[in-house]
């Protein structure tokens, strides 16, 4: 299927310009002015609109098995309403339970992934460590396409991993050509507060936040970017959420260390009032972790992106609905941690970046798409309206409008952080491996259309962006 689009400004990380885009199946064959195709092409008419490389979010959670429940969205309906919010990869986890043999864990995400309707990618988180995790991390880089591990420092007597395990992960993801993600919460002291808080009888959403003061999260960055420094390894540090992280990222970066930070949507523009309502559905549907923080660190990860030491945009996809959520009830340690955002994130990044000066179109497409593909080493078959590359592409109305709304989203769940927010700058297209999948408000997403997108280990001339 031949596809033109026409008439569009097009939005590269380094620059926009006025030019047509050609695709000949899954791949973008030319790009410039007044480009001709054949008479049974399918012409989109961009003008007025940017024309800008499918988003990419490097940190979802489709089908997890989590504290005691599955997520609503699974690979399927999940990248679908990617699709429908103008993303068109997603990098998801592959989380092994604690003694869990590494390959059979890829192997069952990959089984479930199978269903995607855009196409995925894998971290691989290290839960634990033996020799066979060492052996199978080199299986992974080599054989499937895997090229960063991802380590918990939260969720005590779960998932988290202790400093010998992110040394020894980190030193052999060095030795692989790979890079190192860490969720920075220090989870001993998480698991303290929390259960000093219990004691006290504060078991409710708002008891959240107060076990995860931004004094935990940045303790954390600093051990894991300090651990990366003295093993020489780059790091990549997923939700950074106050400006303490920030903080931490920014003065290793002065020095020349190779530090990536990533900000979640939610986190740049919903603050911690949320979990002060006396709706426990409510304030339970914002709990995930880290916590929603005050606007003063809000502007602090603004501040990143705009600085450049904040370098991606993600979600955290992980949808559950109320009736899991009400699983916390009674004791908040127990409410599922996660929010959704994978449809919303492009537009509310778009609208609450660019529309007020803060972020240029140009450095909109860096922070989400650009940048997670120079540094998970698919760049430039993703991030980049360019000859060879996929054809990935969201035409983008900037003068369009949408107000966000769960009973009108096509994600899982029930509910959205970004309830009632009305966005200006919204997908009119979506363009996923040649073929459209979503134009003006329809959904055309096909079950299974997605591939697997192997990212190829690093050399020393090529980590990182």
């Amino acid at each position: 299927m031949t596809t033109l689009i026409r008439g569009g400004t097009v939005v590269n990380a380094d620059r926009a310009f006025r030019a047509d885009v050609l695709c000949d199946g899954d791949k973008i064959v030319a790009v410039g002015e007044n480009l001709e195709a054949p008479a049974s092409a399918r012409v989109i008419d961009a003008g007025g609109q940017y024309v800008m490389p499918g988003g990419i979010d490097p940190h979802t959670h489709m089908n997890l098995p989590f504290m005691g429940t599955v997520t609503e969205d699974d690979f399927f309906t999940g990248t679908a309403a990617g699709l429908a919010g103008g993303t068109t990869t997603i990098i998801d986890f592959v989380i092994p339970a604690p003694q869990q043999n590494l390959i059979d864990a890829y192997r069952q995400w990959r089984q479930w992934a199978a269903r995607s309707a855009g196409d995925y990618s894998f971290h691989v988180a290290i839960t634990w460590w033996d020799d066979t995790v060492h052996r199978d991390m080199g299986i992974l880089v080599r054989d499937h396409g895997v090229n960063s591990f991802k380590h918990f420092m939260a969720y005590k007597n779960a998932i988290m991993a202790d400093d010998e395990t992110l040394v020894k992960s980190f030193r052999r993801s060095l030795e692989l050509g790979a890079i190192p993600t860490v969720h920075a919460e220090n989870g001993e002291l998480v698991y303290q507060l929390q259960q000093d808080l219990l004691r006290q009888g504060l078991t409710g959403p708002a008891s959240h936040p107060l076990s995860r003061p931004p004094a935990v999260e940045a303790e954390a960055a600093n051990r894991a970017i300090a651990i990366a420094n003295v093993l020489n390894t780059p790091v990549y540090i997923v939700h950074v959420s106050c400006a303490e992280s920030l903080e931490a990222i920014t003065r290793a970066r002065s020095h020349g260390q190779r530090v990536y930070g990533e900000a979640l949507a939610g986190h740049l523009v919903i603050d911690e009032s949320v979990y002060q309502s006396e709706d426990f559905a409510y304030a339970a549907g914002h709990v995930m972790s880290p916590p929603f923080r005050s606007k003063h660190h809000q502007k602090a990860l603004w501040d990143g992106l705009q600085s450049g030491n904040l370098h991606t945009t993600a979600t955290d996809h992980c949808t559950f609905c109320a009736e899991q959520k009400a699983a916390g009830k009674d004791d908040f340690t127990r409410i599922p941690n996660g929010c959704g955002g994978v449809e919303d994130r492009m537009a509310v990044v778009w609208d609450a970046g660019v529309n007020t000066g803060g972020l240029t179109p140009s450095e909109f497409v860096r922070v989400t798409s650009t940048n997670a593909a120079q540094i998970f080493n698919i760049y430039p078959r993703k991030g980049v309206i360019a000859v060879g590359a996929d054809a990935d592409i969201v035409v983008w109305d900037p003068q369009g409008t949408r107000t966000i709304s769960a009973k009108t989203q096509f994600a899982k769940g029930g509910f959205n952080v970004f309830e009632g927010r009305t966005v200006k700058g919204i997908p009119s297209t979506t363009v996923a491996a040649g073929k459209v999948v979503f134009q003006h408000g329809q959904l055309m997403a096909v079950e299974g259309a997605g591939r697997h997108i192997d990212r190829p280990a690093f050399t020393h001339s090529t980590q990182g962006a």
